[in-house]
This record gives C-alpha cells, structure tokens and sequence, in this order.
C-alpha cells in the first residue's frame, strides 16, 4: 500500500501549507481555496495533512462519523456502538456530481428488493468531521454551489424529498483547488472560504530539481521514503495537537481587535466575515507558534490568506490582491 505523500516533505507552498494546518487547529476558520498552476501539489498537500492528522474517535459502521453513540442517527441502523480510531475522513467532490450522489437519496436496491424506504448517505455524509475537497472548483456546477452553501451556512444535511425526511450534521473543513485561467468562482462561494492562498510553481532551478527528487525517491521506494519523513510529520501531528488544546486561552485584547477591524475597513471588506476570520486565522497562528496572546505579528502572518479574495475589484490597481493586503496592513500597523 502506498501511502500519501508526507506534508513535511512538500518543498516550498509555505502559505498553502500554513493555510492548512490553521484550519486543522481550528476547522471553524471555514476551509482553505488554492487557486494556482497545475502540478504545484494542492491536492497532494490536503490528502498529506489529512493523514498526518491524529484519527478521529467515532462510532464503529457510523455513515456520519458519530462521536459518541447517542450522536448515531435512527436511520442508520446500526445495534453495536463500539467506538473506534479512525483516519480523518477525506472525501473528493468529483466534477459534474449529481445532487443525489452529495446529499445521499432513497436506497433504491432496498426499495425494489425489500419494499423498504431506507436513506443511502451521500458525499456529505462522510465528509462529516473531515474534510471535503474539490479539485476545479470554479468549475462546479451552479446547484451543487447553491447546495454546499447551504450546508456550509448550517453544518446540517437536509434531505426530504421521495417520501424521506431525513437530516444529519454535516461539519467539514471545505478545501478547493483550480486555476484561474479557467474560471472565476462564484462570490457567494469564494466569501465561504475562510482562507485564500495563490500557488504558483518554483521559479529558481534548486528548488524545482529538490521537488523532483523528492517525488522520484517517493515512488521508487516509498517504504524508505515514509520512514525518512515520519518523524518531521510526528512533529507537525503534535504541534497541531498542542495548539488545540492552547487555543482557547488564548487572548486578544481591544488592541489587536482595533487592528483588525481598522485593517478590513481600510481594504473595504463587505460584513464583518473578514474581522471574524482574520481573528480566527490569528489566534490559530499564535497557538501554533506556542504564544499566549495574539500580536501584531500574528495578524501580519495571517492577514493576507484572510482578506485577499474578500477584495473588490479596483480597476486602476494593477497590484495582486495579496500586495493590496500587504500595502493596507503596512499602512495600519505602521
């Protein structure tokens, strides 16, 4: 068996990566969109840190990944609640899906064998406490946008329709990819996204010729290869373990809040979802790097994966979204 690739090994995407393992600590962040070149290892990075995550405690034959047996829905069916270790779930939300195949439907085999009206869960029923990716996102079909938005919105699956009434949670880390030479996506999904991180291909030859090394190593022995990364991926696995158990404690004073709100104003953000997660994004960041309170510091790491795709469109500013951020956030925290 060939496992995945480890997320210590990734050369460069630091920003992809750090956008990553900050959802990881706190999944209510709302997900992390790559947007970038082909082949510069967006999906390879979601099924690495997925793995490297510690496994989730749930309910042996759950279809929803229930944590503790009194969370098991009636319709699943199930008599033995054993609670088992599991790998964090990663379900791929395939191009041209039917509505069906990602909110589960009537189980048609039972239906026709056993004249029973049993539900047959669907892509957001495994994605619960996990994570949910789709490569090309801006090529989604408009109603699965419309349909993931209001899961997004409600962390609930709602399913009535041929006789069914059926409703289970549906909580996961939301994670797209694509290239935007192919399509932009859709501002009421973009504004889901609590994280937006650019990814381009290395341009010096040193780094391009470690990628190929360490992709061929992979794939000619990748026994030797796990076992050489393992302990950079522990290391990763308990830091990411630790800041969750810090990041509750730690505090932001009216200083930093003025920070980010006067930021959001500046860059002319709509609502307050900029605030909220640039906040979010900051505290997972201080958490990660083992800080008891939020600085300045913080929020310039953060900052410009937080903001940069909340930006409207300036017409006379031919600077990207990121230096945008990057001038604004010079400007405030002078």
């Amino acid at each position: 068996m060939t496992h995945p690739f480890p997320f210590s090994a990734i050369v460069g995407q630091e920003d992809m990566k750090l956008a990553m393992i900050l959802t990881a600590i706190d999944p209510s962040i709302g997900g992390v969109l790559a947007f970038g070149d082909r082949g510069t290892g967006k999906s390879t990075a979601v099924r690495a840190l997925a793995a490297l995550l510690p496994p989730v405690t749930k309910v042996d034959g759950c279809p929803v990944n229930s944590a503790r047996p009194e969370d098991v829905p009636e319709w699943a069916g199930l008599k033995d609640y054993r609670l088992v270790e599991a790998p964090t779930p990663v379900v791929d939300l395939p191009l041209g899906v039917t509505e069906d195949r990602v909110t589960g439907a009537l189980d048609i085999e039972k239906a026709l064998t056993l004249g029973e009206k049993a539900f047959e869960p669907g892509l957001l029923a495994r994605a619960n406490r996990g994570y949910l990716y789709i490569d090309e996102v801006n090529l989604l079909e408009d109603h699965v946008v419309d349909l993931l938005l209001d899961v997004a919105q409600s962390g609930e699956n709602v399913v009535e329709r041929e006789g069914l009434s059926i409703r289970h949670p549906a909580r996961f880390v939301l994670v797209g990819s694509g290239n935007p030479e192919e399509g932009e996506l859709r501002p009421q999904l973009l504004d889901r996204f609590g994280l937006s991180v650019e990814v381009t291909s290395p341009r010096d030859v040193e780094t391009r010729v470690e990628v190929i090394r360490r992709r061929d190593a992979y794939e000619r022995d990748n026994s030797a290869f796990m076992l050489r990364w393992q302990a950079e991926d522990a290391a990763i696995r308990e830091r990411i373990v630790a800041a969750r158990r810090a990041i509750a404690e730690i505090e932001a004073n009216d200083r930093v809040l003025t920070d980010v709100a006067e930021i959001c104003l500046a860059l002319g953000s709509d609502g307050l979802r900029g605030e909220l997660t640039l906040l979010k994004a900051a505290r997972a960041y201080a958490a990660w790097r083992d800080d008891t309170a939020i600085t300045r510091t913080h929020i310039r790491g953060v900052s410009a994966m937080a903001l940069r795709h909340r930006l409207r469109r300036d017409p006379l500013d031919e600077a990207g979204s990121g230096t945008r951020v990057a001038r604004v956030v010079d400007e405030v925290l002078a």
